[in-house]
């Protein structure tokens, strides 16, 4: 029979992660995370991940720059990184998002690869 219990995360009481992400309703194939107010400033280093990540802007801007492209993300736009993919982001506004991955970045280590 199919695990069918509801899990419901209040993000005032959610753990935070080292890179000041907030973990959301995590299952076993998918997880959500909430970056809030990050700050404006030069894009980190690009990293690859063994997990597949979809994003939705709330507030502000940033840049995407993936395996040589960049694209402008805006509140309302949505975007995908492919696992295994080369990115990173570069914060131009104060800037809110809505992420998912999968398998959950948070399992096994994942993030820190």
């Amino acid at each position: 029979m199919a695990d069918t219990s509801i899990t419901k995360v209040d993000s005032k009481f959610s753990p935070t992660g080292k890179d000041g992400e907030k973990y959301l309703a995590s299952g076993i194939h998918v997880a959500m995370r909430m970056w809030e107010n990050e700050e404006p400033g030069e894009a980190k280093p690009a990293v690859t991940r063994p997990y597949e990540t979809v994003g939705y802007v709330l507030k502000g801007r940033a840049e995407l720059h993936l395996e040589g492209q960049m694209v402008l993300l805006e509140p309302g736009n949505s975007w995908v990184v492919p696992r295994g993919s080369s990115h990173t982001y570069k914060i131009l506004e104060s800037f809110s998002a809505v992420e998912a991955t999968t398998p959950p970045a948070q399992v096994h280590g994942r993030e820190d690869k």
